[in-house]
């Protein structure tokens, strides 16, 4: 077992290689509280810190996604100088990764030889902080536990950093420089609008969240709108909405998975739901809305999408970030491409009259969203604890990237 000062040197004399290879615009802060560049023009007050030298050993002896986000959930690498989303920025600026792959030589593998050696530190223990058994959705199933999951965190951890509406999807913005809730209320009127609206109609709005657009379209277009969910914290937090507001005669929220609904309805919204399907549940998922529809009743569906592959086979197979997303933070998540979900609702009956790409909107949403939950940081660790904000950080963060760069998208 190499001893703490060899350790410690030989990630010292990593540093040239870094800085060629990675170029980054930041810097590195060791266990002993010495920075060093990984770029030309790295940045000293912006840098990356790694608390021992077990981290060093634990990601060469896994070097997956999964393992360094957990290592920074658990706070044993962190970033500073920066929030989230510019710190990733910064890294990706110079488009390291590719420059990431000529760094290996014989020079680093020698200085990286003996961190294989060197123990990891106890950590706690954060199962927990992983959904348990089946991350699938099931066909006609309970899958009660897994939206529960990620929606029963807490109300008080939601306000942290969604509008006053508690709308927990993608605002829309007429002009990039308005708030938060002015966006939000500007997307579920755009909604409403799009479904057409008008007094009397009955409306069904699955996966209602905590019913901002069934209060909203009863409040402002005459509906009777009915919501369903299968999150408790979000009834609770509806039904108080509902009282609140008066519209007792007009709203009603339910704890009721989509496929139990029964009736007609002339309207039906799903926003941000479809994710939550499984993609291969989607036909199922169409032919119940369409079952509750007359003819000539309007269907509008608006969620994530990831771009199509050459092939199905390539499509469907499941990257480390998104293996990682279902593990901690969407169990029974899957998002399909656009094409093959306009597919299925043809197949289904449908006709489609509208399709609208809304990835910038929804950029910038969690961009607001991730400096939110960052401003009211400490609030939100002493709610859900320390790795689970950590967490729920970078997820946010993550996403307002994925869809800035294109590599996932929203429809």
């Amino acid at each position: 077992r190499p001893s703490e000062e060899k350790l410690l040197q030989c990630a010292k004399n990593l540093n040239p290689y870094m800085v060629e290879g990675l170029d980054f615009r930041v810097s590195v802060r060791l266990w002993d509280g010495s920075i060093f560049p990984l770029g030309r023009d790295s940045d000293p007050n912006v840098y990356l810190s790694v608390s021992d030298s077990g981290v060093f050993g634990s990601l060469l002896r896994r070097p997956t996604v999964e393992n360094v986000v957990m290592h920074y959930a658990r706070g044993q690498i962190d970033f500073h100088g920066a929030d989230p989303i510019t710190f990733i920025e910064i890294l990706r600026a110079n488009k390291s990764r590719k420059r990431a792959k000529k760094i290996f030589r014989w020079g680093v593998a020698r200085e990286l030889i003996p961190f294989l050696f060197a123990p990891a530190k106890p950590t706690v223990d954060d199962s927990s902080l992983a959904v348990r058994g089946n991350e699938q959705q099931k066909v006609g199933g309970d899958n009660r536990a897994l939206i529960q999951f990620h929606y029963d965190v807490g109300n008080e951890f939601y306000k942290l950093f969604l509008d006053e509406n508690m709308v927990y999807t993608c605002a829309y913005f007429t002009d990039w420089n308005n708030s938060l809730e002015q966006a939000q209320f500007d997307k579920l009127d755009m909604v409403c609008r799009k479904l057409q609206l008008k007094p009397g109609d009955r409306l069904l709005d699955m996966g209602c969240g905590w019913g901002a657009l069934v209060c909203h379209a009863a409040q402002h277009y005459g509906v009777q709108a009915h919501g369903v969910t299968l999150s408790q914290a979000q009834v609770d937090f509806a039904q108080q909405k509902i009282q609140a507001l008066g519209l007792q005669d007009q709203v009603k929220v339910e704890l009721k998975d989509y496929n139990d609904v029964e009736g007609q309805y002339d309207k039906v919204s799903c926003i941000g739901m479809i994710e939550h399907v499984g993609i291969s549940n989607i036909p199922n998922y169409l032919a119940k809305v369409n079952s509750l529809l007359p003819d000539r009743g309007l269907f509008l569906n608006h969620g994530l999408t990831r771009p199509a592959k050459r092939s199905r086979k390539k499509f469907r197979r499941i990257r480390p970030e998104q293996r990682l997303l279902k593990k901690y933070i969407f169990p029974g998540g899957e998002l399909d491409h656009i094409g093959h979900t306009i597919e299925k609702m043809e197949a289904q009956g449908f006709r489609v009259h509208d399709v609208e790409g809304w990835r910038d909107h929804y950029a910038l949403t969690c961009r607001l969203w991730t400096n939110r939950l960052w401003d009211n940081r400490e609030e939100a660790i002493r709610l859900v604890g320390k790795e689970r904000f950590r967490l729920w950080l970078a997820y946010l963060a993550g996403v307002s990237y994925s869809l800035g760069d294109g590599s996932v998208c929203l429809f």
